[in-house]
């Protein structure tokens, strides 16, 4: 039985173990922490309970089919339910939004409230269908790198169709351009956020991103978000994959341009087959050392990171939802602060998300566990110190502000994660969560391929190389992956 070793157990490469177990390798996992799930993981805190990472679950079908592939039952394993809520948005001027499912009540309540139309919203999330349709088969689900995987009919018709994407212009500028009131195109700008980029350089072919809420649903996990991780760990370990923690990889060892196996702890390990799920960038730094870099790919702009403060709260706040956004009242000049200035804006867009909303042991009675992030700039050696003290004072006063309470004396303990201890923790580079910024038309063709053109029997997986980041595409990555080396065989 020919060998699978796979590093690191971020989502992407716990989704490589069992892909490649189902298809008959002896797989291991090497995992530098001493955890599972990478970002996507959990703290907990003086009887609090918090998701440590992504806290929005789309595409649940892309997890499902890890279990189907294996002949198990999801439900087995996994529950989920499907979100009535997707979001609620608080602006300074006093304007609330609840972001139904119901696609109807959402645009009949941004009609009612704004002076933007029904009509108008449907014709965007029409919009949004559109580039789905035109992008997710060839830029998604498939290797971008390699010819074959444009000879499809499919991926003709996506060429012809490539007008459609909107990829020359700015998803700010689009926007802007589309709905009459601006607070409308502020909320859709954010779903730049979702890759780390910058919607006043990255292009409206982002604009699709609703889409995954809006047609496909948004949903929860029903024991919370690193329920993912571990449902996935236990289907991993009942296919035979072995797990070993606190065994940080050191080196990737090939041979005549051939995959070899991994060093860990001064021991080598043979393998047939070796799949990164570092961070492209440390995987060529730290462990292809000999290896020739792709240079010109490993220096392109990084995306944003996130400073989130874990605040265990006392009290209830019945005015906020599972997922919440206080925006910033001049959004542009935020995103200038974090991209030009690479600093934290004074008066940040706050994104609370309180898993407590739905499972109640996630916080002790009449309290709630919030997780308060707002976007920053990767690490580049500024004064983290400074800029947490001033932004958490920013970020107290702006909330207590919209809800007019102070909380500060509410929070009853707390804990940070910041650029620093994301690069630490999750071995992402710079502290950066979605490898590459997506801040130009051409980004989807820049990332790192799926496989090594240097060493065979070396592929890479996660939310740094294609097709990007976050939990379903860093799932998408993992399955190009198995489908290439069925196209090997």
């Amino acid at each position: 039985m020919p060998k699978a070793i796979i590093v690191g157990s971020g989502v992407a490469g716990i989704a490589s173990a069992i892909r490649m177990a189902v298809k008959g390798y002896d797989v291991a996992v090497f995992e530098a922490n001493g955890y599972p799930g990478g970002k996507l993981t959990e703290i907990s805190v003086n009887g609090f309970r918090f998701d440590a990472g992504p806290s929005l679950f789309t595409m649940p079908q892309y997890v499902d089919e890890l279990f189907r592939l294996a002949g198990k039952n999801p439900d087995d394993y996994f529950q989920y339910e499907k979100l009535d809520e997707i979001c609620k948005y608080f602006y300074e001027d006093g304007l609330t939004l609840t972001a139904q499912a119901d696609l109807n009540e959402f645009a009949k309540e941004i009609e009612e409230k704004t002076n933007s139309s029904a009509q108008e919203i449907k014709k965007f999330l029409s919009k949004s269908q559109t580039i789905y349709d035109v992008t997710h088969r060839v830029f998604l689900e498939r290797s971008i790198h390699k010819i074959k995987s444009f000879l499809h009919w499919d991926t003709l018709k996506s060429v012809f169709r490539f007008g459609k994407i909107d990829a020359f212009r700015t998803q700010g500028k689009a926007n802007n351009l589309f709905f009459k009131d601006q607070r409308i195109a502020q909320l859709f700008n954010r779903y730049a956020t979702y890759n780390g980029s910058n919607p006043y350089q990255a292009p409206a072919t982002l604009n699709v991103i609703p889409h995954f809420e809006y047609h496909f649903g948004a949903f929860f996990p029903k024991k919370g978000m690193h329920s993912i991780t571990l449902s996935l760990i236990q289907l991993a370990k009942d296919l035979g994959v072995k797990f070993h923690f606190n065994s940080k990889v050191t080196e990737i060892v090939y041979d005549k341009a051939k995959v070899a196996g991994i060093k860990t702890g001064g021991t080598f390990i043979s393998a047939a087959l070796v799949i990164s799920n570092l961070d492209i960038w440390f995987t060529y730094r730290n462990l292809l050392k000999k290896l020739s870099p792709p240079t010109k790919l490993l220096s392109q702009e990084r995306s944003s990171s996130a400073l989130i403060f874990y605040w265990g709260m006392k009290g209830n706040y019945p005015e906020l939802g599972l997922h919440n956004i206080i925006f910033a009242e001049d959004y542009k000049a935020e995103f200038d602060a974090i991209w030009r200035a690479k600093t934290i804006y004074h008066d940040p867009t706050i994104y609370i998300n309180i898993s407590a909303k739905h499972v109640k042991t996630d916080a002790p009675d009449g309290h709630e566990n919030w997780f308060v992030m707002i976007n920053v700039p990767a690490n580049n050696s500024q004064d983290w110190d400074s800029l947490i003290l001033s932004a958490k004072q920013n970020i107290i006063a702006k909330i207590s502000r919209i809800l007019n309470k102070d909380i500060n004396g509410n929070i009853l303990c707390e804990e940070i994660l910041d650029p620093r201890s994301i690069e630490m923790k999750t071995g992402s580079y710079q502290g950066s969560l979605y490898g590459n910024s997506s801040n130009n038309q051409f980004s989807a063709f820049m990332r790192h391929s799926n496989f090594s053109t240097q060493i065979k029997g070396l592929y890479f997986c996660g939310g740094s190389v294609h097709p990007g980041g976050g939990i379903p595409l860093a799932l998408l990555s993992a399955k190009i992956i198995d489908q290439e080396i069925k196209n090997a065989e």
